[in-house]
């Protein structure tokens, strides 16, 4: 007879506590993603349920309805749940200077279904999330955020502090711009095709 015991599925709920708030958009316990960030208000927690990220303190689920707002009636998210994310990590082109809440599909929708709204459609924004893609690999290499981007105007860039730093940042976004997007276009392709591109564009309607 064997004396393994019975293993039991442990609920995210378990996680709860003063250091894993509530995730805003569905009520389980955020863990720590990210360290602070430079140009970021503090570390970074995600949700392992719906996948939003909120960077530093949130205030709940009228802020973040507030944020997605801000990005319009039919808003394009920089998709948290992206295979550039996860690749990318801390170099992810979505973490821009400023962010709060990052979103994704699943959080869309539990966030708005508190308005009584559905998330009708969605679409894959293949040039901003090859954009968002290849800068996150880019990121990589620099010392500074979104360099490339920033200086396209595409994006908010987080410099380096130093000169020396910022001119190097700069010659690495030309010199390995190419490579980089030869890398970018197979996996933002991808990450389209199931799903997971870096950019998303989202429709919703009334109940």
């Amino acid at each position: 007879m064997s004396d393994a015991q019975p293993t039991h599925a442990v609920r995210l709920e378990a996680g709860a506590g003063p250091d894993n708030p509530p995730c805003p958009a569905c009520g389980e316990p955020l863990f720590g993603w990210l360290s602070p960030q430079p140009g970021l208000r503090g570390p970074v927690r995600r949700c392992e349920s719906c996948g939003l990220g909120v960077v530093g303190e949130s205030d709940g689920p009228e802020e973040a309805l507030r944020e997605l707002g801000r990005l319009g009636g039919s808003p394009r998210i920089a998709n948290r749940a992206s295979f550039a994310t996860s690749l990318g990590g801390a170099g992810w082109a979505g973490l821009e200077p400023g962010a709060h809440y990052l979103f994704t599909v699943e959080s869309v929708r539990r966030l708005v279904a508190r308005h009584d709204q559905v998330v009708r459609a969605r679409r894959w924004a293949p040039a901003a999330g090859l954009a968002a893609t290849w800068q996150t690999f880019l990121n990589s290499v620099t010392f500074g955020h979104n360099v490339a981007l920033g200086a396209l105007g595409r994006a908010e860039a987080a410099k380096a502090p130093q000169r020396w730093q910022r001119r190097i940042d700069a010659l690495a976004s030309i010199v390995l711009a190419i490579p980089a997007l030869l890398v970018a276009i197979p996996v933002e392709l991808a990450g389209g095709i199931v799903g997971r591109g870096a950019a998303i564009s989202l429709r919703f309607e009334l109940l």
